[in-house]
C-alpha cells in the first residue's frame, strides 16, 4: 500500500507549484522579450549632430568596408577633425 502523510503531500504540492512558477516565468520572459520594436530605428538620426550634418550634406557614412569587404564602423571618418 502506498500511504502518503500530510507532510509528503505538502512536499509534492510545493515542488509542483515551484515547477509551474518557473515554467511560467520562462514562458513570459520569452514572450515579453520578442515582441518589442527597436528603441532606435535605423532610418532615424541618432543625434542632433547627425541631423545637422545631413541637412548640410556633410554627413559621414556610418559603415565602411574593411579590407575583406565586411562593414565596419567608420570611426576614422566620423572622429577626424573637420576643417
Amino acid at each position: 500500500m502506498n500511504h502518503h502523510t500530510p507532510r509528503d503531500r505538502w512536499k509534492l504540492c510545493r515542488n509542483t507549484h515551484s515547477i509551474v512558477v518557473w515554467l511560467s516565468v520562462i514562458a513570459m520572459s520569452g514572450v515579453c522579450s520578442g515582441c518589442q520594436k527597436p528603441l532606435f530605428p535605423e532610418k532615424y538620426p541618432r543625434t542632433q549632430f547627425e541631423t545637422y550634418d545631413t541637412l548640410r550634406q556633410q554627413n559621414q557614412p556610418l559603415l565602411v568596408p574593411d579590407e575583406f569587404g565586411n562593414p565596419q564602423p567608420a570611426l576614422r571618418a566620423r572622429l577626424s577633425p573637420q576643417g
